[in-house]
């Protein structure tokens, strides 16, 4: 019972994990749309819609569906044949006059069933007119918020191009946060040893960048799979890949350096002064100057990070555990990695 006491952080950092593994891979996606077809039509014509759906039921329960605008008028489909469980065709008559200014628009397109909640595709479908008269789209469009049904069962959301890789939140961006992390704590003893000459506080610091640098690996190799699943490739030109591979190759210079430096008191001097260097220089690569320019990292460019269109609560019970325990897998691990290098330098210091 007291070794569990002592050591309560590892079995914390056991269970958060494996919460995160269970819940986090158990935990089935909410329905959506994965395709529609036709994606154009125009005003005063009849347009039959085929639509596929992702998890969903359509032959278990009634499913409704609606074309809806930017500005909440909407229509109902007039007729809904349903294929399968995961197609249908909802056939719609296009008002002659589009609740809009311009001569074409985007709308959404909703499914919505008591079994399955409801579904949206946002801006799938435009819709194109020969003659702008809002006033008459007034009568013709439903103004009215249609009556929708929410989804009972406990769900991570539907993205459209993430689909289940939305589950990568749980391991790339949590190695991420862990990677900085273990990075600020080593920077906190490159500073003890500089201010105090003691070099067990650089062993410190040197354990928990190596496994800062296998988390910041692993994030890269997590975020090109996951580029690979949602871009079509495994890298782009995105300013924040960039910045975190060089990232990297700034940490993996440090090692290059404590490796090539013999004298004890040398190499421990010259790594934790880079170290704190560092860690100056790779905040801005990763954290400001991705926010000057479009990025398609959300929290980037203008686009909001962590927002309800990235995570939900749902997400967020996963998620905030996952960082916690990844942090705690960290300091683990560094642990071992200075026992290691503590036990090296003991035996040295008996040789000399």
């Amino acid at each position: 019972m007291g070794i569990v006491i002592k050591h309560w952080w590892k079995a914390l950092c056991v269970v958060l994990l494996t919460y995160v593994l269970w819940y986090g891979l158990k935990t089935p996606l909410k329905p959506g749309i994965l395709e529609i077809f036709p994606d154009r039509a125009r005003a005063g014509e009849n347009v039959e819609l085929n639509i596929k759906g992702y998890n969903t039921h359509f032959l278990a329960s009634p499913v409704l569906v609606y074309i809806k605008s930017s500005d909440q008028h909407w229509i109902k489909a007039q007729s809904i044949s349903v294929i399968d469980d995961s197609q249908l065709k909802a056939n719609f008559q296009i008002p002659k006059h589009l609740p809009a200014s311009s001569i074409s628009e985007q709308y959404s397109v909703i499914i919505s069933s008591e079994l399955d909640g409801s579904s949206v595709f946002p801006s799938r479908l435009i819709l194109q007119q020969d003659t702008i008269n809002t006033e008459l789209a007034k009568s013709e469009w439903n103004s009215e918020n249609p009556d929708l049904f929410a989804l009972k069962a406990n769900s991570f959301p539907f993205r459209n191009i993430l689909y289940e890789t939305i589950r990568n939140t749980f391991f790339h961006v949590s190695l991420w946060f862990a990677m900085f992390a273990l990075l600020g704590s080593s920077v906190y003893y490159s500073a003890k040893y500089l201010r105090g000459g003691n070099l067990l506080d650089d062993l410190q610091a040197y354990s928990k960048v190596r496994i800062a640098v296998l988390f910041g690996v692993l994030g890269l190799i997590t975020g090109s799979v996951w580029a690979k699943n949602t871009w079509g490739t495994w890298w782009t030109n995105d300013i924040k890949l960039n910045m975190s591979a060089i990232s990297m190759l700034i940490y993996l210079a440090y090692l290059i350096i404590r490796s090539g430096i013999e004298d004890p008191d040398k190499k421990a001097r010259v790594s934790s002064s880079y170290n704190i260097f560092a860690l100056v220089a790779v905040i801005p690569l990763i954290f400001v100057l991705p926010r000057l320019t479009d990025s398609l990292h959300p929290g980037n460019g203008g686009n909001p990070a962590f927002g309800s269109e990235d995570m939900d609560n749902s997400l967020r019970i996963v998620f905030y555990p996952a960082v916690i325990g990844f942090i705690l897998l960290g300091l683990w691990l560094s642990s071992l990695l200075y026992r290691v290098d503590y036990l090296f330098w003991k035996q040295q210091s008996k040789e000399n």
